[in-house]
């Protein structure tokens, strides 16, 4: 399943803009990555040298006063490090922390995994984060040299290669093609140069598989308190719509019929009135009860896909609303009902709080994974303390196991990422 809409519908030209801006957006965000990922390496560089020292140093036995320090070091930049990946993807989960004493730190599987992770960030990492911090300056460089090579010295380097030199407006413009060619580089190569950055990071400094299952156990048992703590505020939200306004309005109805069929033995032609009554109230009752339905598992997912549900959110969204939505796998029911809830809640807040203009939702579901993003241009600083049902999604989200992030500084915008196991 496949769906891509727009606020309008969703056309041809609507098509081509929202693979543009997907476009830019990811490059975008490749970018901040490698720049990020390049501060890491940077650092990740100096405890490599730390450690090289260390090692040198330790055949005299001065480096053996420096190896706590040097350990310290590591174990710190690969938490660092941990941070910095869960931002722009899948939480890495720490393994146990490695043991104080030196000795045990130095073969603990841990340190070696981190002491692998370093090398390779130290100089694959730091040379894809410094041609990710290049290609944006060579490529402003390059295409506004027509803006100002008139206004430099005599023959300059056109170029941000630093060959060539221009001397008519036809070299200027040829020097602008070259900036649009690194244009085109960034937009196609930088995602992947991101993820290649990230990947020794994914790879060495999550738990490993001889890691102590404990850290696996607390986080599961973590998840099952979330689950539960979920399913008991989900339980007593029904119980409070059932009791405050389905079982009011029967009660009601009861009470209007019992006063119908005495007013029949008395004056028939008032008892008119009072069942016209009755069923108005019935009718009241019955239209809380779908909606109590509704909540606990919407019909339109069944119906319609998720994508089909979203849209129906979308449309009845007080902000413009723009949904994309690339499902080729379906989910088990419960996630993607999930997902229906976190994206319902998300729009009420957008249009309650956010003063928003435009918002979206993006869906994509690869390698048994759920990814929604909603997002919106308003002027964001959304708090999970300021009551805005941002920490009833959290639960809902944990209790799958899945994460969820948020971004929203103030001014905006604001992004809010789930990430969810598919299940079976």
């Amino acid at each position: 399943m496949a769906t891509r809409q727009g606020i309008a519908g969703g056309g041809g030209t609507d098509g081509v803009k929202a693979i543009v801006v997907r476009t830019l957006k990811a490059a975008g965000s490749a970018t901040r990555q490698l720049d990020g990922g390049l501060g890491t390496a940077l650092m990740a560089l100096g405890v490599l040298v730390l450690l090289l020292v260390t090692a040198v140093t330790s055949l005299v036995g001065v480096g053996l006063l420096m190896a706590p320090l040097a350990l310290r070091a590591l174990h710190g930049l690969a938490g660092r490090e941990r941070v910095r990946l869960a931002r722009w993807g899948p939480e890495v989960i720490a393994p146990e922390p490695p043991p104080t004493a030196l000795r045990l730190a130095l073969v603990d599987p841990t340190t070696r995994r981190q002491a692998r992770w370093l090398v390779q960030h130290a100089t694959s990492g730091l040379l894809l984060g410094l041609i990710g911090f290049w290609l944006p300056l060579l490529a402003v460089r390059d295409t506004a040299f027509p803006l100002y090579w008139r206004l430099g010295p005599g023959d300059p380097t056109a170029t941000s290669l630093g060959v060539g030199t221009a001397h008519s407006w036809p070299d200027a413009l040829a020097v602008s093609l070259l900036g649009v060619g690194w244009i085109a580089i960034i937009l196609g190569l930088a995602p992947g140069m991101a993820r290649l950055q990230g990947r020794p990071g994914r790879r060495f400094l999550q738990a490993g598989p001889d890691t102590d299952l404990s850290l696996r156990v607390a986080e599961l048992t973590a998840t099952r308190a979330a689950a539960l703590d979920a399913h008991a505020t989900e339980l007593r939200r029904i119980e409070r719509a059932l009791h405050d306004g389905t079982q009011n309005r029967l009660v009601s109805v009861s009470v209007l019929l019992g006063a119908a069929r005495r007013q029949v033995a008395r004056d028939p032609s008032l008892a008119d009135d009072i069942l016209e009554r009755a069923q108005s109230a019935a009718e009241q009752a019955l239209a809380e009860l779908r909606s109590v339905s509704r909540s606990i598992l919407p019909p339109v997912l069944d119906d319609r896909g998720l994508a089909g549900a979203l849209s129906g959110l979308a449309a009845y969204c007080a902000v413009p609303c723009r949904i994309d939505v690339d499902a080729p796998e379906r989910c088990a029911a419960s996630v993607e009902a999930t997902a229906y809830f976190v994206a319902a809640e998300a729009l009420t807040n957008v249009a309650k709080h956010s003063a928003a203009a435009q918002a979206g939702i993006t869906v994509r579901t690869r390698g048994g994974r759920l990814r929604l993003t909603v997002t919106d241009d308003g002027r964001g600083g959304a708090d999970e303390d300021g009551g805005s049902g941002l920490t009833g999604i959290r639960r809902r989200v944990a209790a799958y196991d899945g994460t969820l992030r948020l971004s929203s500084p103030p001014g905006g915008p604001t992004v809010l990422e789930v990430d969810l196991p598919c299940g079976s």
